[in-house]
């Protein structure tokens, strides 16, 4: 056997622990399954990405289609493409 160690966040390792404790799971359960799973699939076993966070003026933009605050409506999808200039 080999040891891991980490410094993790005293609540961080509570949430977690109380979380993997429901579902009768402990940490070295939990770490070992993680590692194997980054073994098999030969990376992280999910996505890790930057979440995007729009911008105010996207806000403001969802807000007001939510809303039906100038909206623009098209016929058809050729209509669509054509306004949007897609050649496609």
């Amino acid at each position: 056997m080999s040891t891991v160690k980490a410094n993790i966040n005293p609540e961080l390792k509570k949430e977690a622990e109380d979380c993997l404790k429901k579902l009768g799971l402990t940490s070295s359960q939990a770490i070992r399954m993680f590692y194997s799973q980054i073994a098999l699939k030969k990376g992280l076993p999910f996505e890790v990405s930057i979440p995007h966070i729009p911008n105010k003026q996207t806000i403001e933009a969802i807000e007001n289609a939510r809303k039906g605050i100038d909206l623009h409506e098209v016929d058809n999808i050729e209509q669509l493409k054509k306004e949007l200039d897609i050649n496609c």
